[in-house]
């Protein structure tokens, strides 16, 4: 079973104060990654690179999440979830103030696996703390208001970092977002609480630490959740890393209108993510993922066979796509969340995180191998991706409705 809801955290305005911290590490954890995809265009450019140089650079933050999310499910289910977010968040702060400093594309990608290690544990942590202490029949509110960081990211900070970066040059963004990490590790000191109830509960199974691994790895009823999270990721991280160069050099944008694609994407998101998690407590966790990603199938379509257009017609393409190829992660998180019990659930997530990690960098990577730019600089077999992108959407679907809730 979950924490009791008797528990002293579990009152409304104590779940508030968590969500909101938990929302703003994410925030800041977040902007960091999809950042890195509207500055592609900057980074080809500035480094020399094709798109699969690009490719490994978005891919290798991914991976390096992957790999270390393995490694942190020996451990994350051994200490306070409080003290492990803290360290993570400081480690990830620290690999994002790396980026700043880089000169040369080694450096880059040196310091993107650096932080990647550390924040791809950070995601699992935090979803962690929600299925610790949120009741089931909140959990998927609370996860969409926790995703929801991912709109604030597109509304406010991609702009803003981009602003940044065309005024004073691509390292100013990772500056501002290192040193904002770690002026929020303080706040978020005093507002989390201690959070052992995986420590100090009867229901903890005292055994090692490697074999907790094997059986989060190796229980029948995981194996649903871990494949679902390869083809979740496969459907919209094939597409998403090469929107932003794709939009430059074959619909014709500028460079400068980029964030008026993460901003009205964004703005939308803020709002939809937030009612798709009410409508997944109210109507079921499965029902609306189908719905929600059988939609996403349209506008998927419309973005990878885009040619000359403009850009009204390319904002309201986009938004549709982000609305629903996002939308898509809340019921599927608050899914994947209730599919373990809270003993493990810290490894479980963490092992969960890294095939995440893995699947998204696999998919941007692979992506980065199909698309090619001509000698004119416009991208070809981007509708490949897309191919491949919406068998993954409607595979998933498959894979959704085997996840059973513990217990």
């Amino acid at each position: 079973m979950d924490q009791p809801l008797t528990h002293p955290l579990h009152t409304i305005q104590k779940e508030r104060a968590i969500i909101f911290i938990l929302a703003s590490l994410q925030f800041l954890h977040v902007l960091d990654f999809v950042i890195m995809m509207p500055l592609g265009p900057v980074f080809m450019e500035s480094f020399k690179i094709d798109a699969a140089a690009f490719g490994l650079l978005v891919s290798s933050y991914s991976i390096s999440a992957g790999v270390f999310g393995l490694l942190g499910a020996l451990f994350l289910d051994s200490f306070d979830r409080k003290l492990s977010l803290l360290v993570l968040f400081f480690g990830f702060s620290f690999g994002t103030f790396l980026c700043a400093f880089a000169d040369t594309y080694l450096f880059l990608l040196i310091a993107r696996i650096i932080a990647g290690g550390f924040g791809g544990m950070i995601g699992a942590t935090v979803l962690s703390i929600i299925g610790d202490i949120i009741p089931v029949f909140r959990r998927g509110t609370a996860t969409g208001v926790v995703m929801g960081s991912f709109s604030v990211a597109s509304v406010v900070g991609v702009p803003f970092g981009l602003e940044l970066a065309d005024r004073f040059g691509w390292h100013f963004p990772f500056l501002s977002l290192g040193i904002a990490g770690f002026l929020i590790l303080p706040f978020a000191y005093h507002l989390l609480p201690s959070i052992r109830y995986h420590l100090d509960s009867d229901v903890r199974v005292k055994q090692s630490q490697l074999k907790s691994l094997f059986e989060v790895l190796f229980k029948k009823s995981h194996f649903a959740p871990f494949l679902f999270m390869v083809f979740l990721m496969f459907g919209g991280f094939t597409v998403i890393p090469f929107l932003s160069p794709f939009l430059v050099s074959n619909v014709g944008l500028t460079i400068k209108q980029i964030p008026y694609i993460y901003f009205f994407g964004g703005l939308a998101t803020f709002f939809t993510s937030r009612y798709i998690g009410k409508l997944a407590d109210r109507f079921g966790k499965f029902f609306i993922y189908q719905i929600i990603t059988l939609i996403a199938i349209l506008p998927v379509i419309m973005v990878v066979t885009m040619t000359k257009t403009s850009l009204p017609v390319v904002l309201a393409i986009t938004t549709v796509f982000m609305i629903f190829v996002s939308g898509r992660m809340v019921p599927a998180f608050a899914m994947v969340t209730s599919a373990v019990e809270p003993r493990i659930r810290g490894s479980f997530m963490s092992v969960n995180s890294a095939i995440q990690q893995i699947a998204s960098g696999a998919a941007s990577y692979v992506a980065g191998l199909i698309v090619v730019q001509n000698s004119e600089k416009v991208f070809e077999n981007y509708e490949l991706v897309g191919m491949i992108s919406v068998f993954s959407l409607l595979f998933s679907i498959y894979l959704a409705k085997k996840i059973k809730i513990a217990g």
